[in-house]
């Protein structure tokens, strides 16, 4: 297995924006290539994550490579899923020899409609979608067989929401910060019971860039190499009548095979307040380990951003030295459908 590192990351301010996706994507490209101490030219592979059901239009990822630039021409693919699994492909990529180095990039704007309506769409186009059931209403139910399952309580998920917001205050890209108390939150109405509007992701646009390479070139150009130990990805049954939706057995199982063991701190891709929950029994995390201290995607989501933000800021905890080792995780699909977990280590 060939050492691969990371060089730079790089992410936009999620906000509400005017801007068109090449825009917003244009100044984090930059940022991410002058960070890592390569020249645009001298990148081998290029790998996207996003989606055409957000920008309303097929292949409209293509219109992205006007942010990033295609000439010289360069290898390119793209994934139709979160940024962190264009990440896992660049890895490959690398793993194989082919390349020896890669810029990943994501981006995606929910802001133009009704992110949990459209989200619908994910679901069982036969028996389920025609419902539309919305995606915060079907993590309400997720939700309520999680408190009936574990014996947790609506304040156990309004802790995890007053901590994010706390840790948030830290993160400048954050949307959603500041000191609450979990009482207070609990006075809140329900969004779909038993989820509150904390319990529920605060949705943004954005772009996230990253740079990896293999070991000599990391080497020559970080003052703090940071490896990825270990990355694997795993799927559960999209139907939701099949699986237990209070486990995250896809999670579990990527973690076993990144081999996540004891680690510093982490960054889950958790965008409900129970997910939290869930994910830290799938990845075997100790009441001891600190979990998203960057406030985490239920602040900040920027849709088939989040996992690739939660990778993103594992890295540059470790390379600041606040931490040596780390679990990130991403997810996509309705209730913890699909998850990939990443190790990473400082040298």
């Amino acid at each position: 297995m060939r050492d691969v590192g990371i060089l730079s990351f790089a992410q936009s301010n999620a906000k509400a924006e005017v801007r068109n996706e090449v825009e917003i994507l244009l100044p984090v490209v930059k940022q991410a290539v002058k960070e890592s101490g390569l020249a645009r030219t001298d990148i081998d592979f290029t790998c996207s994550g996003s989606s055409d059901f957000l920008q309303g239009q097929p292949f409209a990822f293509v219109m992205a490579l006007d942010g990033v630039g295609a000439w010289p021409p360069i290898k390119e693919s793209h994934v139709e899923m979160d940024g962190a699994w264009a990440l896992y492909e660049a890895w490959v990529k690398i793993q194989t020899g082919e390349v020896e180095s890669a810029i990943i990039y994501s981006f995606g704007k929910t802001s133009p409609g009704d992110l949990a309506e459209v989200l619908a769409l994910q679901l069982d186009p036969y028996c389920v979608t025609q419902l539309w059931p919305d995606a915060d209403s079907i993590a309400g139910i997720q939700a309520r067989q999680y408190l009936e399952r574990s014996g947790k309580t609506e304040r156990d998920l309004a802790e995890v929401a007053a901590r994010s917001l706390r840790d948030a205050k830290d993160n400048p890209h954050a949307v959603a910060k500041g000191d609450f108390d979990a009482e207070k939150l609990l006075t809140e109405a329900y969004r779909t019971s038993p989820l509150r509007d904390h319990d529920c992701p605060t949705n943004a646009d954005g772009a996230t860039v990253m740079v990896i390479a293999s070991a000599d070139i990391v080497r020559q150009h970080s003052k703090r190499p940071v490896w990825i130990r270990g990355i694997d990805h795993r799927i559960d049954p999209p139907a939701l009548g099949v699986r237990d939706l209070t486990r995250a057995p896809s999670a579990e199982l990527a973690a076993q095979k990144a081999g996540v063991g004891q680690v510093d701190f982490a960054e889950i891709d958790a965008p409900y307040t129970h997910q939290e929950l869930i994910l830290r029994e799938a990845l075997g995390l100790g009441d001891d380990v600190r979990v998203n201290p960057s406030g985490g995607s239920l602040c900040t989501r920027t849709l088939f951003s989040c996992g690739l933000n939660r990778i993103g800021d594992a890295f540059a905890r470790i390379a600041a030295g606040d931490g040596n080792r780390a679990v990130a995780h991403a997810t996509q699909g309705h209730c913890l459908q699909q998850n990939l977990v990443c190790v990473l280590e400082g040298e």
